[in-house]
């Protein structure tokens, strides 16, 4: 309805950063994949995880991390407490999204955030299957 009604979709601003983000935030596929197909920019930075893939990874949200990807989402975007999507699933133990990360082409020697690389966040974690 509020599509219908003309609310922008690509927006800036808040907690989400866009409603993108605050669609995946809980793992909304359906919701995701409607702004999607109106134009949400997969690759839009801000908010407090920086953008929908990174958030999406942190989330543990599988689903919608393929679905971001198919959609052109930059794997190796910058951003965010842990610097980029493989090491917030990395921090999260989300063994299926850092092999689907990976298999997409994410840098595993690639510096940044709070722990540096994505091998300190898995140790931080004790993920021993990441290791």
């Amino acid at each position: 309805m509020l599509l219908d009604w003309g609310a922008k979709i690509n927006t800036q601003g808040g907690f989400y950063g866009n409603a993108l983000q605050a669609a995946l935030n809980k793992g909304h596929e359906r919701v995701v994949q409607i702004l999607l197909d109106q134009g949400a920019e997969v690759n839009a930075q801000g908010g407090e995880y920086s953008n929908a893939l990174y958030a999406a990874s942190k989330r543990g949200h599988e689903k919608v991390v393929q679905m971001l990807l198919d959609q052109g989402a930059k794997v190796n975007a910058q951003g965010g407490k842990y610097s980029n999507a493989l090491q917030a699933a990395s921090e999260g133990g989300y063994n299926k999204i850092v092999q689907i990360l990976l298999d997409q082409g994410a840098e595993v020697n690639a510096q940044g955030g709070e722990y540096s690389n994505v091998l300190q966040v898995a140790l931080k974690g004790g993920h021993n299957k990441i290791v």
